[in-house]
């Protein structure tokens, strides 16, 4: 945990900079490929992803050091080849992962965060899945287990696994020559992401393309079907919480409607998109029909209101911050702390979205923060434990909440007056 939130200290700025240079360089060229809601909903959902992972909020299926310490075949050393195998040994249950993932109904709610957004830039490599409570991923390791490959290598070559996925999210860099033989560019994720019927559930390899070569999913980017980015099943919100389970919930409201007793069971495991017939046609759910005609989805804003969202998206890494930098102080002050924290953290990015969204109860949640926030400074008189490195914290982080409560409510009376007007 401690160790994670370090590595996350170094890894926040270096994405942060990825990303306006990338900004920067679309607007230079005149190929801008984000929105500013667009890159701060990804940026929330970057944030709830990597909390919930820092507070360890998954089950790890403790398989993988037990079969390793009974059932190795072999004892393997920490040389550089074994980094490299393993490497190679990630990739390949990454690509069966994601793929399971993109084909079965279930699995799809763990992914399809990924895919929300309708642009493709460096911000939504951040859409991660907080709705995973269960770590799968340590079954597909098993043969390496076999093999004697330490968990310490493990531990090591996942996360940097899981960060070479960054770079190619980005519409800025065309097609690589020989490259586009070997690893995912690109061009290659450009497809991936892409709702064209040419493109649909293609490229799901991690690093290494030779696995949609080798199992018939490769499909190469053409220049004549320009790729279109999001979801079939659109998901009208700038929300990461809301978007994590909202297909869940179509999936729990399909198994409680259908008549069928099979489907009840079935419609888990079917294809992804699968829905009973009885509640398909009794409970219409809006799909893309012409991929090249959809609008977008977007909500009204002004200058100032952007600036506001910005505002409070510098103070949230500033309160995710503090958390990584601090986990082991803030466990020893109470067990229960950081989780209160991650409360706070989620509830912040709720109320702040439900904001952009202009949804009727967004204040009900900045209420909610204000009062949790509150609460926590007069339960430890102190903001988990920050006025031993700055003075005064706790009553920075009062004004801070007080200024966030009288400023939202004032955009959130000016939205409702501005929809008043143009209903």
């Amino acid at each position: 945990m401690e160790a994670y939130g370090k590595v996350l200290l170094i890894a926040m700025p270096a994405f942060l900079i990825l990303l306006l240079i990338e900004t920067l360089y679309g607007k230079v060229r005149g190929f801008d490929t984000s929105r500013q809601m667009d890159t701060i909903s990804s940026l929330t959902s970057g944030i709830t992803n990597v909390t919930k992972s820092v507070l360890e909020l998954t089950i790890i299926i403790g398989i993988y050091p037990f079969f390793l310490n009974y059932f190795a075949l072999t004892k393997i050393e920490n040389t550089f080849l074994v980094y490299f195998f393993t490497f190679i040994i990630l990739d390949f249950n990454g690509y069966w992962i994601h793929r399971w993932s993109h084909e079965i109904n279930l699995f799809w709610n763990l992914h399809v965060i990924h895919h929300s957004s309708e642009e493709y830039n460096l911000a939504c490599a951040l859409r991660q899945s907080i709705s995973a409570f269960f770590n799968l991923f340590t079954i597909l390791l098993l043969p390496a287990a076999l093999l004697g490959i330490p968990q310490a290598v493990i531990s090591i070559v996942a996360p940097l696994h899981l960060f070479a996925q960054f770079w190619y999210h980005t519409r800025h860099i065309n097609k690589m020559g020989w490259l586009e033989k070997v690893i995912v560019t690109p061009s290659h994720h450009r497809v991936h992401h892409a709702i064209n019927p040419e493109y649909m559930d293609k490229n799901l390899s991690p690093i290494f393309i030779i696995w949609d070569k080798l199992f018939g999913t490769f499909q190469e980017e053409l220049k004549e079907v320009p790729p279109v980015y999001g979801v079939t099943r659109p998901a009208r919100t700038w929300n990461p919480i809301r978007i994590n389970f909202q297909h869940l919930r179509l999936l729990i409201l399909d198994c409680w409607r259908t008549k069928k007793w099979s489907e009840k069971f079935l419609l888990w495991f079917k294809p992804t998109g699968y829905r009973p017939e009885d509640v398909a046609l009794a409970y219409p759910v809006k799909k893309i029909e012409n991929i090249y005609q959809f609008e977008k989805y977007t909500t009204r804003t002004t200058t100032l209101f952007t600036t506001w969202a910005w505002t409070q998206m510098i103070f949230l890494l500033l309160f995710i911050s503090y958390l990584f930098g601090s986990i082991a102080y803030i466990n020893s002050l109470n067990l229960s702390f950081i989780y209160w924290y991650g409360a706070f953290i989620f509830i912040y990015v709720f109320s702040l979205t439900e904001l952009m969204d202009r949804n009727k109860f967004a204040i009900s949640w900045e209420l909610l923060k204000f009062c949790l926030g509150l609460g926590l400074i007069y339960w430890q008189q102190d903001w988990f434990g920050s006025n031993s490195f700055f003075p005064q914290a706790s009553l920075m982080v009062t004004g801070y909440l007080l200024f966030s409560l009288v400023t939202s409510c004032w955009f959130y009376l000016k939205h409702l007056k501005e929809d008043k007007v143009l209903a």
